[in-house]
């Protein structure tokens, strides 16, 4: 029996299918250079639409994937126009109102169309603040009809919560999600049934490795497509290749029962977490296309045996390491290529540095603030091997306290500003050896304590927190730090 698939609201205007076809191996296909004829690619979107397939999803790099999304959409006015999502991946930099409207644009004017249905931003690394500058200049266009529904991709839970407590309407989360990476179990999914956001979940057939094709088999030594060599490196960092073959032997035993595919049940089990809208199952366009298979995942569900065989196995293995997302901002980076190098050249630096004045032996660094000019003093000074660290508040642009009602989010915030002043003169959280932490309100402690903690579990620097009768403005929260670095660094 096949079923097409069922819908789901998650936004005002905007109902999905809970299957979204993922359209990121539009760029496998074309990484020798030659492009897939946009009309025959929407030829075969439009075979996923016919069997109730109505949402897809891409980004600004997946090839010509949105050109050939735009070719759909032009098919289509009525009520039988498909869903389109894709994502804005911009390098970090100064996110001027500008900068953003010309990448939004962009979006707009590849896909052929005025209003972008959801418009997901990823941004790289969260020591550089613009990305929340970003988001604020994407909910303008949003008010103005460019873009329906505003989400972000690869956020954490504490970044997520950031954006929210800012103030930014998100409605979705894309992030990695299957029965090897299991991270969005955890403080996200709680985070998204507080604040009723919704997860979009990718990745849930570890690029094709979740499946019948790799029961039993042994573990491959050579790769070469891109979703493989990314999805090996999670199965590697969840314990390895036993573990593995103990989900999909229990998975396996699971689809028997239940007469359908072992695929069917990885990508079912995502589907039942409770804060999952839909779950991003790709498609190599004329080569790999499993529309009636999908259609499988609504004739069946999960019952307590299987899900108690199911931990069973996960037991087996180990929690991929950190947050959602920390795959593209830490090592060990969960990329294809091990590393961002097919994404960025570089990784800017959110600040500059500058020989310090009267000092031949110190190094400070200044962020652009009127303060350090009017109070004569800057984000971090380094001697020698010594970085000092100014009391730092949750500041963005010139005077805006961000987040005021949420101390939590501020003590992210103002620590992601402290890491990008100890990266810029060659530190990280590693190094940090104390931090003194200003609060208003007592009641906050455990909320700050627990950012703090995300950040510094693994460092334990010697800390001071202390009670004092306010801050100026609205903010809750400030932290100084001070680095020691080891040897000749």
């Amino acid at each position: 029996m096949t079923l097409h698939p069922p819908r789901q609201i998650l936004a005002d205007g905007l109902e999905i299918s809970r299957v979204l076809t993922g359209l990121w191996q539009v760029a496998d296909i074309e990484k020798n250079g030659s492009e897939l004829d946009p009309e025959k690619g929407a030829d075969h979107l439009e075979a996923y639409l016919k069997a109730g397939f109505s949402t897809f999803d891409m980004a600004d790099h997946y090839g010509s994937a949105e050109i050939i999304s735009g070719r759909l959409l032009a098919r289509h006015d009525g009520q039988d126009r498909p869903q389109v999502f894709t994502k804005w991946c911009p390098e970090p930099g100064p996110m001027t109102a500008d900068v953003v409207r010309a990448g939004v644009q962009e979006r707009l004017d590849r896909l052929g169309t005025d209003c972008v249905d959801l418009l997901q931003f990823h941004w790289w690394s969260f020591e550089h603040p613009a990305w929340l500058d970003a988001l604020h200049e994407m909910a303008k266009l949003k008010d103005e009809g460019l873009i329906k529904a505003l989400g972000v991709t690869n956020f954490d839970a504490a970044h997520l919560r950031l954006a929210l407590s800012d103030g930014i309407p998100l409605v979705s989360n894309q992030v990695s999600f299957s029965m090897i990476d299991r991270r969005a179990l955890g403080p996200l999914s709680d985070l998204c049934a507080e604040r009723e956001v919704r997860l979009l979940g990718y990745g849930t057939l570890c690029g094709g490795f979740l499946s019948d094709r790799w029961l039993g088999r042994p573990e491959p030594a050579d790769i070469t497509d891109w979703s493989k060599m990314k999805y090996k490196r999670f199965i590697d960092a969840a314990g390895g290749w036993v573990g593995f073959q103990a989900i999909l032997k229990a998975a396996n035993a699971i689809a028997q029962k239940h007469n359908v595919s072992l695929a069917n049940v990885a990508t079912r089990w995502v589907l039942e977490q409770p804060a999952v809208a839909g779950v991003i199952v790709g498609a190599r366009l004329g080569e790999s296309e499993h529309m009636a298979d999908n259609a499988n995942l609504f004739s069946f569900a999960l019952d307590d045996e299987d899900a108690a065989l199911l931990d069973e196995a996960f037991s087996k293995t180990t929690e991929v390491p950190g947050d959602c997302g920390d795959e593209y901002r830490r090592p060990p980076f969960l990329t294809a290529s091990g590393d961002l190098s097919h994404h960025l050249s570089e990784m800017p630096r959110a600040h500059a540095t500058a020989p310090a004045p009267h000092r031949p032996d110190a190094t400070h660094v200044l962020t652009g603030s009127d303060w350090e000019e009017i109070a004569g003093y800057c984000r971090a000074h380094r001697i020698g091997n010594r970085i000092l660290v100014s009391g730092t508040t949750a500041v963005a642009g010139a005077s805006r306290a961000v987040a005021p009602e949420d101390a939590a989010a501020q003590t992210t915030f103002i620590l992601d500003k402290i890491l990008a002043a100890l990266s810029a003169l060659g530190a990280t959280a590693n190094d940090v050896v104390r931090t003194r932490i200003f609060i208003t309100d007592e009641t906050d402690v455990f909320d700050i304590s627990r950012a703090h903690g995300r950040v510094f579990s693994n460092v334990k620097p010697a800390n001071t927190l202390i009670v004092v009768a306010g801050l100026i403005g609205e903010h809750k929260v400030e932290i100084e730090a001070e680095a020691l670095l080891q040897g000749d660094a």
